[in-house]
Formats: structure tokens, C-alpha cells, sequence
């Protein structure tokens, strides 16, 4: 910064006097909240001597490492980035006159340090590919930065010629304009979008499918829920909410989030597709608006069918063929939890149990039908799982397996292990009910 002398710390102050950390995330600086800058001398007295050079070279590396490892970004530019930091500290090293040996003791421990921050960001990124993919360890601005590095990772960022900053903007508000529901939130948003980046990888669909069409899956899968009241089209259409009359009881919470992604996307600042030709970008709305709207369980069988009728004899170059892929793996990514290992998928069930309920209530107190599986004085986990394992996940999973065999001990195997667990705890359960009953016979 001009007019800064050397050894000073530059602070940003928001106008609550917060300190602001500078992020990926961080609020966007305008000139009716505008920074304020704090400039704060250190010691001079070390700040004048080799020894404390030395500290301060160590603490800038250590601090930018800290820095970059609170953050999922891309493998190469943190390389870029990481070997430009260090190989500057190298130089302050040599310019401060420290004895030779002292000079290599300090390159060898950079060294060390850059080897394993490589290497720790490189099997975060290979992790974030695998549907076992633990989705409960993240923060909300982690999660923001993993689906950012999907995006360049993937090439999406060249290809549509996407401005970062609108990148990162437009992610922001995408966070924002999901609801803090017990289930369909920003937590699924993330988990939904990093299965379908994890299919990917997996099917290799890079090779196969065109580089626009993994955009429009992707991006299908950010946006799939936006704006989620947390009361199913069931609920809208019975109380006859201002979705459904809009809507014309079609699809009503679908053709929402189809909306609130389109409404968000009109916005320049937000605008990721601001780059790309008139025709890229109707294509791209029609197969995001195709994609959304195929996450209604209403047109499950109807769209699984149609993909079954194609599987023996599929061609990737037929535009029929691949869009009914598209809309089965918008459809897996979707309902994909109980392909996680048990302890990451469990929560989710319990947090859908939990929407569930708070719906089946709701319905009760205004004197609307309540559907079996969502009222709390009948269901239980078993009996909320094991018949949509049986019924759709494993059917939908094992027509999937069979364009793609790689996912069959990954994806269908878990399912079946899921599905006997559940059965299992039903009849532990149910061996209790019956034991409690003879007790009390007796």
C-alpha cells in the first residue's frame, strides 16, 4: 500500500469495528459499508534485527499456509500461489544477511512444509470425489469453496468464461437463498451437487458426455431446491398456497426453484453465464429447467421407464438418450444419502423425519390429509427406509449400473447393505414390541 512504511500491519474494520477476514466469502465493500484501514506499527526493535527478520519470514509462511488450508481451492492455483509466497521469503532470507547455514536449515523446513501442504490439498480434492464423502465435517464457507474448485476442476470456468468474482458471488447468494429447514437447506444443496461431481469422476462422464451438459448437471444440481418452504407439493397443493395456484398444481415447489436460480441469474453481478452466446445460454436454461423440474417424485416411474426402455441399446450421441441420463442422474444425486456409509447417512434421515413432521402437523392443525409415511404417531425409520430402498433407490441405482457397471459395489452394493440394516432394526424393534406385550400379559 502507498505511503506504508516497511514492517506495518494493515487491518480491514467493518463499521461495527469487527475486524474483517479477508475470504473467499467475505462481504463485498461498498461505499455505503466501506472498510476502514488500520495501520498498526510491530516491534521495531525486532522488527530492525536479522533474528526477528527470520520470525517474521517463518510467521507470513506459516500464516499463509494456515490460511490456504482453511480453504478448499484449486490444486494448481494454491501451487501458483503457495510457490510465489515462498520463493519471496527465500529472497528476504538472503537479502538479511544470515549465515549460510542458517539460510539452508530455513529453505529445507519450507521445503518440508510446501511438500505436505501439496499433499493434503491434493487428497482433500481426491476425497471430495468419492461418494463416501463425509458432507457433516464442513463449514458453510468451506462448502461455498469446495463447489467453487468444482467448477474450475471440472473446466466450467474456461468454458463458459466465468468472471471468479461472479463465480464467487453468485455461490454466496445461492447459500442465501436457501432456507434454514431441518433438510432441504444448504447442507443438501452441497451434498446433492458433490454426489453428482462424484458421479462424474466416477462414470468418467467427461469422456462421454459434453462438457456444457456437466455444466447444466452441475449447476442443476446448486440450484435444485432454492427457496425449499419445507412443505412438499403435496402440502402446497392441498392448502392451495400461492405456489400451486401459480403453478397450476404442476410441479409447484420445482418450477419455484426453476424460477428463484433464473431470478438470481438475471442480476449481472450474479450472472455466471454473462460470457456465453444467446444460444449456449438457452440451452443451458432449457436442460437446467428440464433437470429441476425431473426432481419431482410425482414423475418418478414415468422418468425411470423411459430410461430403462433405453439402456440395452444407449447412445451418448442421441440427444433423447442423453437427456434421460441427465434426468436419472439429477434423480440419484438427489435421493443419493443412503449410498453414504450408515453414519453420514442416518443424520440425513433423521433430519428428513424431523421436516416430515413438522409438515404432518401443520396438515393436522388445518384439517388436511396427512400421508402414512410422514405422520409421527406411525412411521419409524425402518418403515419410512425400507420401501423406498427397495422400491425406487435400488431399482433406479441397479438401470444406472447398467450404463455404468463402476458404480455397482460403490453405489448399489450400499444400498442393499442400507436396506438390510434397516430391515434388521425392524425386527429388533419388533421383537421388542412383543416382548414389552407379554410382560405386561403377564
Amino acid at each position: 500500500m502507498a505511503g506504508v512504511q516497511k514492517f506495518k500491519k494493515i487491518l480491514l474494520i467493518d463499521q461495527n469495528g469487527g475486524y474483517v477476514t479477508v475470504s473467499p466469502t467475505m462481504p463485498v465493500n461498498t461505499k455505503d459499508t466501506a472498510y476502514k484501514v488500520q495501520i498498526s506499527p510491530v516491534n521495531e526493535d525486532k522488527a530492525g534485527s536479522v533474528e526477528g527478520s527470520f520470525e517474521r519470514s517463518m510467521e507470513a509462511l506459516m500464516s499463509s499456509v494456515a490460511q490456504e488450508l482453511s480453504k478448499a481451492l484449486k490444486v494448481d492455483q494454491l501451487r501458483v500461489e503457495v510457490m510465489t509466497r515462498l520463493t519471496g521469503i527465500e529472497r528476504r532470507i538472503d537479502t538479511e544477511s544470515l549465515r549460510g547455514v542458517e539460510v539452508e536449515k530455513c529453505r529445507k523446513e519450507i521445503r518440508e512444509i510446501r511438500d505436505q501442504f501439496f499433499e493434503s490439498q491434493k487428497k482433500y480434492f481426491d476425497y471430495l470425489k468419492q461418494p463416501t464423502f463425509n458432507i457433516w465435517h464442513w463449514e458453510p464457507n468451506e462448502m461455498l469453496s469446495l463447489l467453487e474448485h468444482m467448477y474450475y476442476e471440472l473446466g466450467l470456468v474456461q468454458e463458459w468464461n466465468i468472471n471468479p468474482i461472479t463465480l464467487k458471488r453468485w455461490l454466496l447468494c445461492v447459500q442465501e437463498n436457501y432456507r434454514n429447514n431441518p433438510f432441504h437447506n444448504f447442507r443438501h444443496c452441497f451434498c446433492v451437487s458433490q454426489m453428482m461431481y462424484g458421479v462424474i469422476n466416477l462414470c468418467k462422464l467427461t469422456e462421454s458426455i459434453p462438457l456444457c451438459d456437466l455444466g447444466i448437471l452441475l449447476t442443476s444440481a446448486v440450484c435444485h431446491d432454492l427457496d425449499h418452504p419445507g412443505y412438499n407439493n403435496a402440502y402446497q397443493i392441498n392448502a392451495r398456497t400461492e405456489l400451486a395456484i401459480r403453478y397450476n398444481n404442476i410441479s409447484p415447489l420445482e418450477n419455484h426453484h426453476c424460477s428463484v436460480a433464473f431470478q438470481i441469474l438475471s442480476k449481472p453481478e450474479f450472472n455466471i453465464f454473462a460470457n456465453v452466446s444467446n444460444d449456449t445460454f438457452k440451452a443451458i436454461q432449457n436442460g437446467m429447467i428440464q433437470l429441476i423440474l425431473a426432481t419431482d417424485m410425482a414423475r418418478h416411474n414415468e422418468i425411470l421407464e423411459a430410461f430403462k426402455s433405453r439402456v440395452d441399446n444407449f447412445d451418448f450421441h442421441n440427444d433423447e438418450h442423453l437427456t434421460s441420463l441427465k434426468m436419472i442422474l439429477i434423480k440419484c444425486c438427489d435421493i443419493s444419502n443412503e449410498v453414504r456409509p450408515m453414519e453420514i447417512s442416518e443424520p440425513w434421515l433423521d433430519c428428513l423425519l424431523e421436516e416430515y413432521f413438522n409438515q404432518s402437523d401443520r396438515e393436522k392443525l388445518e384439517g388436511l390429509p396427512v400421508a402414512p409415511f410422514m405422520d409421527r404417531d406411525k412411521v419409524t425409520k425402518p418403515s419410512a427406509q425400507i420401501g423406498f430402498l427397495k422400491f425406487v433407490l435400488i431399482p433406479m441405482f441397479s438401470a444406472l449400473s447398467k450404463t455404468f457397471p463402476q458404480i455397482e459395489p460403490i453405489m448399489v452394493k450400499p444400498l442393499i447393505d442400507a436396506r438390510e440394516h434397516y430391515e434388521r432394526m425392524q425386527e429388533d424393534m419388533e421383537n421388542g414390541r412383543k416382548k414389552a406385550e407379554n410382560a405386561a400379559a403377564t
